[in-house]
């Protein structure tokens, strides 16, 4: 068996063969398995394909009982072959038979082997099928007759993938080459999208596997690497990166697995066995996506992203491939399907053809989920291997209330949604007749509910929803877009066009609020074990006053003849507040000296997000004009729990005692000191928990723009004095064996209250 070993490239062009001949698909199938067998001295050859039911069915053997194929099925957790399916990676024993998960199946006759070696048939980090070879001696087989196999496993992928062998199978037992998916990631962003996918960074596609002069495939795969370094020495010698920063650390990883000996040594040995350039590189490729989703270290698996990264880079070169689909292209109804994304690159597509966006990462306060919450896309996240499953111009469903992501959705499903889709337009257009309808309850408090906004697209939801104005104008946005430090003017500019957009109604700023994961591209990363926690929004600001300052300037010439609301992020102590109020008189005194154009009333209020500051409301209320609330901080803080952690960030509740009790403390000093208070965070953009919200006492609320409606419709229906009866003496004393959560969900089905 070994000495046969030595001509895999004699076996592949056999294949080549094969594939080009005018037979059936069994056909093509049977010869292929005597050719395997042949080849590598094995007794037994078996291909075993992946069907959309998720079982494995035998449809071509060399050695066993002929009378088993299409017979044969086990499912994808029976046996050593499903084991290869499951694990997605070789499986190589000397004696089967004691392995834990051998299966016997009388009508094969494979009792009498005892040596196993099977792999995956795998394109594009997908398992389509297994590959199988079994001999009667006992024996391991080598890592060369592995390699030998798995390299052939890859032409098998693309036969599979073509479809040939669907004309093989039973209705419902098609090859689960376009399975039907329906997974559940994290919800970004509230809408239903019904479309088609597009892939932000089209998948390569090896068409030409098998290569005829392996010299010269050796020679195209070492100029695409000498092109591929160049191209990342390049990136790093540009004016943005050379001065350092966490993008420049991202490319000197690149560059130091561009030079990776054994990386480049396995694809020159994949090419020498007969393989093309591209093919070569995606025989490594496999290896490598095999081996990250099996891991769970994130560091490692970020790893094993930038050598995945590389090669598409690389096959890309040496297919011609364009790097990015043309974003004026875009077809109507476009799902937009990402590893991951920058809030720049979402926004460089056509709003009116996108639809929907999913992402394999990326969490509710990433920076992108943000913009698509601006935008009124309909997002999820956290979608392991999106860009592997699905292809381009596949349907889909994203139900970004939910987070689940339909692919290749059934007629039911697809139906189901399209009428959830309709109901959904018809409830906006009853909210739409609410629009100019004052948010006053059934008791008569009038509620202020404003808009969360930090783009330009956001300023005409001002007057789609009939918000009263933006309580948060997060400003951070323009600078994290930017490729560089936008210049005073250019702030002036936005800041201006936000006040006209407003035409009159309040728009409060908050200053920058970066650092911490909101990283400036051309600003220098802060090495941080915990950012959140760190050198970010005020502490920033107040250590590079220059930084402040000028973004202040900005605001007090924008305002000029009209009401300014600055607003301070992340302040932990009153001396903080202090100082930065200081830097507006200082500006404001600078502007005056200079003659310029003075706003007709400034106020500056603080953020109450970091708890330091519930301890000192007393000392602080008399020095600000007026605060807002970042609840999604101040929960996260309060439960020592990052928002953004899948693993704890659903572990502890908003409407909850401990919160709705911190929260309640603002809202009945904001009366002792008679000073307004807002608030901003996520919380108030649900129902349930705008009514909590009132039950505790606020009577201002910034929210989401397409959350106006729902809340305001809740509202207009409440009694907020029988809810504050009813919510809170359960803040007070809280029932054993009963949430919050659920008393207020039931005293909303009693008031008739929809949520």
């Amino acid at each position: 068996m070994r000495g046969a070993l030595g001509g895999p490239r004699v076996l592949l062009r056999r294949l080549r063969e094969v594939m080009a001949e005018p037979v059936s698909a069994q056909e093509r199938l049977d010869k292929i398995v005597v050719l395997i067998a042949a080849n590598m001295v094995a007794e037994v050859c078996s291909v075993y394909v992946l069907r959309m039911d998720s079982t494995l069915e035998l449809y071509a053997t060399e050695g066993l009982n002929r009378e088993a194929v299409h017979l044969t099925v086990m499912r994808s957790d029976e046996g050593l072959v499903g084991l290869v399916a499951r694990e997605a990676k070789s499986v190589n024993l000397s004696e089967a038979h004691a392995h834990p998960s051998y299966s016997y199946r009388p009508e094969t006759g494979e009792e009498i082997y005892h040596s196993f070696l099977g792999v995956p048939i795998l394109r594009a980090r997908n398992t389509l099928g297994v590959l199988v070879v079994q001999n009667r001696a006992s024996r391991s087989y080598s890592e060369e007759e592995e390699e030998a196999l798995q390299t052939t496993a890859m032409v098998l992928a693309e036969m599979i993938a073509s479809g040939e062998l669907a004309a093989l199978a039973k209705p419902g037992a098609e090859p689960a080459v376009h399975p039907r998916i329906h997974v559940t990631g994290t919800a970004l962003s509230e809408g239903i999208a019904l479309g088609h996918a597009v892939l932000h960074e089209p998948r390569v596609v090896v068409k030409n596997f098998i290569a005829d002069d392996a010299q010269k495939e050796l020679k195209r795969l070492d100029d695409a690497i000498g092109t591929l370094r160049a191209d990342v020495d390049t990136m790093l010698e540009r004016g943005e990166v050379s001065d350092g920063g966490e993008h420049r650390e991202i490319l000197e990883a690149y560059r130091m697995f561009a030079h990776d000996r054994g990386w480049l040594d396995r694809m020159r040995e994949a090419v020498m066995t007969g393989l093309t350039a591209e093919a070569g590189v995606e025989r490594v490729q496999s290896d490598t996506r095999a081996k990250m989703m099996r891991q769970t270290d994130p560091y490692i698996r970020e790893r094993l992203h930038d050598l995945d990264d590389l090669a598409n880079r690389l096959m890309r070169q040496l297919m011609g491939v364009e790097h990015a689909p043309k974003k004026d292209q875009l077809p109507d109804n476009a799902i937009l399907i990402a590893r991951s994304m920058g809030p720049a690159a979402l926004l460089d597509y056509d709003r009116k053809k996108l639809r929907g966006l999913i992402l394999e990462e990326g969490g509710a306060t990433s920076h992108v989920a943000i913009v698509a919450r601006a935008l009124g896309i309909a997002a999820v996240g956290d979608i392991e291997n999106a860009s592997g499953v699905i292809d381009p111009n596949d349907a889909i469903i994203v139900d970004g209330t939910t987070g689940d992501v339909y692919v290749r959705p059934p007629v039911d499903i697809e139906n189901a949604y399209a009428e959830r889709v309709r109901l959904r337009a018809s409830r906006q257009a009853q909210y739409q007749q609410l629009r100019d309808k004052p948010c006053i309850t059934k008791d008569g408090e009038t509620i202020t509910l404003l808009i969360n906004a930090g783009l330009l697209v956001d300023l005409p939801h001002i007057a789609e929803t009939g918000a009263e104005g933006i309580g948060l104008f997060r400003t951070e946005l323009q600078f994290m877009l930017a490729t560089n430090f936008p210049r005073i003017s250019e702030q002036l500019s936005l800041y201006r066009s936000v006040l006209d957009a407003a035409n009159g109604k309040p728009v409060t700023f908050r200053t920058l609020d970066v650092g911490g994961d909101k990283i400036l591209p051309y600003m220098r990363a802060m090495e941080e074990e915990n950012p959140a926690l760190g050198w970010r929004a005020i502490r920033l600001g107040l250590d590079r006053p220059g930084l402040m300052r000028s973004q202040i300037r900005a605001l007090l010439r924008a305002s000029a003849g009209r009401k300014l609301k600055i607003m301070f992020p992340m302040v932990a102590v009153t001396s903080e507040f202090d100082q930065a109020k200081a830097l507006v008189e200082h500006e404001l005194t600078y502007l005056r000296r200079h003659a310029h154009a003075l706003p007709d009333q400034v106020e500056v209020g603080a953020m109450v997000e970091v708890p330091s500051l519930l301890f000192q409301l007393d000392e602080l209320f008399p020095k600000v004009d007026f605060l807002s609330v970042g609840s999604n901080d101040l929960v996260q803080f309060m439960y020592a729990a990052d928002r953004g952690n899948r693993l704890v960030a659903e572990r502890f509740d908003s409407i909850s005692a401990p919160v709705l009790r911190a929260l309640r403390l603002i809202a009945r000093k904001s009366r002792e000191h008679n000073k307004p208070v807002t608030l901003c965070g996520e919380m108030a953009s649900k129902p349930i928990g705008a009514l909590a919200l009132t039950a505790i006492g606020y009577r201002s609320m910034s929210l989401t723009p397409s959350a106006i409606g729902p809340v305001k419709a809740m509202l207009l229906d409440l009694d907020a004095a029988k809810a504050a009866a009813a919510i809170g003496p359960l803040l007070d004393h809280q029932e054993e064996g009963i949430t919050v959560r659920e008393r207020i969900e039931a005293f909303a089905a009693e008031e008739g209250l929809t949520l």
